[in-house]
């Protein structure tokens, strides 16, 4: 399980991410008046983007899907 969440993105993808959710996050902001519930499904989504910039880590090259950042 360790080896599963070790770092496997380089600083290009880590900024791909952090600005994917930055984005993911004003949009949901944005959309909150009308609809709750995509609001919230943008920010968590976002959330986890961030997270994942943070870490250095990617959840589908972690499961063995090939990205191209």
């Amino acid at each position: 399980m360790k080896d599963f969440f070790s770092r496997n993105i380089d600083n290009r993808g880590r900024l791909a991410r952090a600005l994917t959710g930055i984005a993911l996050i004003v949009t949901g902001l944005v959309v909150s008046a009308p609809d709750r519930w995509v609001c919230i499904a943008l920010v968590a989504s976002g959330g986890f983007v961030l997270y994942e910039a943070a870490r250095g880590w990617c959840v589908m090259r972690a499961c063995g899907i090939r990205t191209k950042l």
